[in-house]
């Protein structure tokens, strides 16, 4: 081991001072970093191709590189889609709440997400246009739409990242919303399910499948479907289903046309359709 330089007489010189890390001046380091020639101790070494490097060089050489992002505007990340294992998780509790609380704790919860025509909430309580979504009336009907959103949105959410996924499935669900209303009728029943968003992220998926020259025909036949099927058994809220499908085609329109560069452009459309929504869902209220 190499001792330090002395004098004379033994003593060490001032200039040969132990270095410490700058992070942890208690801690010795005879390391030093490649980049910025600093002491680092053992937790603050990052391995890197030749030497280490400190934790401050290597956040900011992360912070540099270019974030890699898909054709639509996605960051090309690893894991599990966030925003669509969120929204299952909610309606999946929600469902639950019933079975494990008693009426008089579950009752107000219900009556202060659910939605219905009828009663004049756009004004003071817009919000239950999608907190209506989260609600479902039977394990089956939960079970499908979960099913359906994880099957698209897996695929959906990566393509799109989390802002505009969750953008478009909101909107498609504000859309089902709306078109109950304009169709049904402010007499008709309150309406409960995820469907809206469903249809919105199906008719997204058929669009961006065509955007890069894809054939949407085998998405469209089973989107047919459904909707065949919402016209045949009962108490299926159809007009949902299509409102969702409308709204969800055009936002995945203005994100598959309009570059994600342009991101103003994109969120200026984007605004446009929440102003045309309120717009609709006003003239449902009059004319009802």
């Amino acid at each position: 081991m190499t001792q330090p330089p002395q004098g004379p007489w033994g003593q060490q010189h001032p200039q040969a001072a132990v270095p410490v890390c700058p992070r942890h001046p208690d801690r010795v380091a005879y390391v030093r970093c490649q980049r910025c020639g600093r002491p680092a101790c053992q937790e603050c070494q990052r391995p890197a191709t030749v030497g280490v490097h400190c934790v401050d060089c290597q956040r900011a050489a992360s912070a540099q590189q270019r974030t890699i992002r898909t054709r639509f505007g996605g960051r090309a990340r690893t894991g599990e889609p966030v925003v669509t294992w969120s929204i299952i998780a909610v309606c999946a509790i929600i469902f639950a709440l019933p079975y494990v609380l008693p009426d008089r704790l579950w009752i107000p919860i219900d009556n202060a997400l659910i939605w219905a025509p009828a009663a004049p909430w756009f004004l003071d309580q817009p919000y239950r246009f999608v907190t209506t979504s989260l609600l479902h009336g039977s394990p089956w009907h939960l079970a499908f739409n979960m099913y359906a959103l994880w099957l698209v949105g897996r695929q959906l959410e990566p393509l799109l990242g989390r802002l505009r996924f969750g953008a478009l499935y909101l909107l498609s669900v504000i859309g089902g919303s709306t078109a109950y209303l304009l169709i049904g009728g402010l007499d008709a029943p309150p309406a409960v399910g995820a469907s809206g968003g469903v249809f919105g992220l199906f008719a997204a998926y058929a669009i961006f499948i065509r955007r890069i020259g894809g054939d949407p025909r085998q998405v469209l036949i089973i989107v047919a479907i459904n909707i065949a099927i919402g016209f045949v058994i009962p108490r299926i809220a159809w007009e949902a289903h299509l409102g969702g499908l409308a709204i969800g085609a055009l936002v995945a329109a203005i994100f598959a046309y309009i570059p994600f560069r342009e991101a103003r452009k994109q969120w200026s459309a984007i605004g446009a359709v929440v102003l045309g929504l309120g717009a609709l869902t006003w003239l449902g209220y009059l004319i009802g």
